[in-house]
């Protein structure tokens, strides 16, 4: 990959962001590949798509961009609220790509699967005064560090490319988390990050003290603990944790 936005397609743009915009999206055409079957170019689509900014033309996947200077940090800045939760709710949102830059260069590039996002990943921000031009508008936020570290695929790091199938390979090992059933999803990925919020070996009471926070997320369900149970077995047999025996597993 060239790491270096052009320069020169900003000239005709005062605004910064407008400028981003337009090196990032051209940067991306020239140089992203699918990172979920490893096409070799994404496309475009046409310009003032209101969700995707890329597709796949060999397997149909499509890609939103998000670029950022700095520290990507904890939120990323995203659209309208009703839209993006209408999304994730009839699994029509896209792949995200979260692309870092430094000056004129990409210094990180992120490819989170569109499988990893649920309605608590989505936060709401105050809605815009009645005065201003789009009064009552509410936007939201990508809660960024609320995705599971699973989910959080690194194609460039510190201003280096990753292997091209260590990405397809990391991607391949997730894939069986994908479910389009909203509330199975947030379960599953809600019980992972238990499970990465403890050591590499763990008992089941370790995860049994998340009990009131999964409870708290998910109220409609009356035997937290049962669910836990049913969400290990779950990630046992998709090959994200061993089961040792006696109550204690391992992470994979």
């Amino acid at each position: 990959m060239n790491l270096s936005f052009d320069a020169k397609l900003a000239q005709n743009y005062k605004s910064r962001s407008q400028q981003i915009r337009v090196m990032s999206e051209a940067w991306g055409s020239d140089n992203l590949y699918c990172p979920c079957c490893g096409g070799e170019k994404l496309q475009r689509f046409e310009n003032n798509r209101r969700v995707a900014d890329f597709f796949c033309d060999e397997c149909g996947e499509e890609y939103e961009l998000k670029s950022k200077g700095g520290n990507i940090g904890r939120k990323i800045v995203d659209g309208a609220y009703a839209s993006a939760i209408e999304r994730i709710n009839c699994s029509s949102n896209p792949n995200l790509l979260v692309l870092r830059y430094c000056g004129l260069s990409v210094s990180e590039l992120v490819f989170v699967p569109k499988f990893f996002f649920v309605p608590s990943v989505i936060e709401r921000r105050k809605a815009l005064s009645e005065n201003a031009r789009r009064g009552g508008w509410e936007g939201s936020n990508i809660l960024y560090s609320k995705i599971p570290p699973d989910g959080r695929i690194s194609i460039i790091k510190e201003g280096s490319e990753a292997d091209k199938s260590f990405v397809l390979e990391s991607y391949r090992r997730i894939k069986p988390l994908e479910t389009k059933d909203i509330k199975k999803r947030g379960w599953l990925l809600d019980v992972l990050s238990c499970v990465n919020g403890v050591g590499e070996e763990f008992a089941l009471k370790d995860i049994y003290k998340f009990s009131e926070a999964l409870k708290a997320k998910h109220t409609e369900n009356n035997n937290v603990e049962a669910k836990i149970r049913q969400q290990l077995q779950l990630l046992r047999d998709k090959g994200f944790i061993e089961f040792l025996g006696g109550g204690r597993y391992r992470r994979l």
